[in-house]
Order: C-alpha cells, then sequence, then structure tokens
C-alpha cells in the first residue's frame, strides 16, 4: 500500500474500531505496512516479520512451539490468517498455557495449520471468489479443515467448523512467502 493510502485506511479502522478489509485497489500497494507497531517488508518471510509485531507475540510463542519455523519461513507461499494476541485472549482461560506444553504439540500445531491456506491469497482475490461462489466461499487449510468466508459489508470473515467467526481486520500484508490477514480471533478446527 501506498503510505497515504496505508495511513488513512488505518485511521478510519481506528476511528470506527470496526473491522476493515482492505479494498482490492488498495491491495496492490504494500510499502510501509505495520503490523503491532512495526513495519512489515515484503523482503521478509511470514516469520521474520510476524516476530517484530508486537500484537502477534502468542502467535509467534505459538509457531515456535509447535515447530513450524522452519515451514512458515520456507518458500511457499502461504496464506495466513493471524489471530492477535487480543484473538488468543478471547480463548478460555489456560488454553494457550496448555497448548503451549510440549505434551501437546501436535493439537498445537494442527490450531496453527488451521489458519493457513497453500497458495497466495490475495484480498480481491478472496472477495471475487466470495461473490461468484454466490456470497460464500471454502477455503481448506494445510490442517485439512475448511474455513468459510463470507462478507459483512466490505469485512471478510471466517467462520470455522466449530461455527466461531473472525473478523479479518487487516488484509493484504505481503510478504516474501506469501500473505498475512490479521483476525480478531483464534479459528478452531474440529
Amino acid at each position: 500500500m501506498t503510505r497515504k493510502f496505508l495511513i488513512a485506511a488505518l485511521v478510519a479502522t481506528a476511528a470506527t474500531a470496526a473491522p476493515v478489509f482492505v479494498s482490492p485497489a488498495m491491495a496492490n500497494h504494500h510499502e510501509g505496512v505495520k503490523v503491532g507497531g512495526a513495519e512489515m517488508l515484503p523482503t521478509r518471510t511470514i516469520v521474520e516479520n510476524a516476530v517484530n509485531s508486537a500484537d502477534h507475540t502468542t502467535l509467534v510463542a505459538a509457531v515456535k512451539a509447535a515447530g513450524l519455523v522452519d515451514t512458515l519461513n520456507s518458500a511457499g507461499p502461504f496464506t495466513v490468517f493471524a489471530p492477535t494476541n487480543a484473538a488468543f485472549a478471547k480463548l478460555p482461560a489456560g488454553t494457550v498455557d496448555t497448548l503451549l506444553k510440549p505434551e501437546n504439540k501436535a493439537t498445537l500445531a494442527k490450531v496453527l495449520t488451521y489458519h493457513v491456506v497453500a497458495g497466495k491469497v490475495a484480498a480481491a482475490d478472496l472477495v471475487a471468489k466470495i461473490k461468484a461462489d454466490g456470497g460464500t466461499t471454502k477455503l481448506t487449510t494445510v490442517a485439512g479443515g475448511t474455513l468459510t468466508a463470507s462478507l459483512m459489508g466490505s469485512t471478510v470473515m471466517l467462520t470455522d467448523e466449530k461455527g466461531g467467526m473472525a473478523h479479518v481486520t487487516q488484509a493484504d500484508v505481503m510478504q516474501k512467502n506469501g500473505v498475512i490477514h490479521v483476525t480478531d480471533a483464534v479459528s478452531l478446527p474440529n
């Protein structure tokens, strides 16, 4: 995104406190994108950028605990629906601590890879697919599950297999090996 458009989009998002999915017109510009106060550089991998985001420390800790750092540093490309720290905090008390235990590594990996789709799915492509499919589209995750994407106004909503909903609050954070779309909830597989 150009800096002017990005700043305008972020100010609008902060001012309304409503999730906004970046318009396709803005999706082709990526300089100066910040997530969690850190600039996300399109020359870095998903992990190299995520470790700098103050809003994604829980996600990064989980990726490390699940042994997924090498995978998300690989060529990909991947589309990651990245829950914020606040999203993880919405889970029942003790859930994150339990998932981070070594004996729960497989479960944690399943939850995290449920947020990843193979390939690079940009905002404009996802919105077009939702519209072309009559209002909802199914995304097959790396975990083998399904996320259902739909629109609520201009906001992309993800419905997980348990019926939980996440809003995309920041879209098209381009990475060297894919794209991140920031979400406000943790999506859970069956």
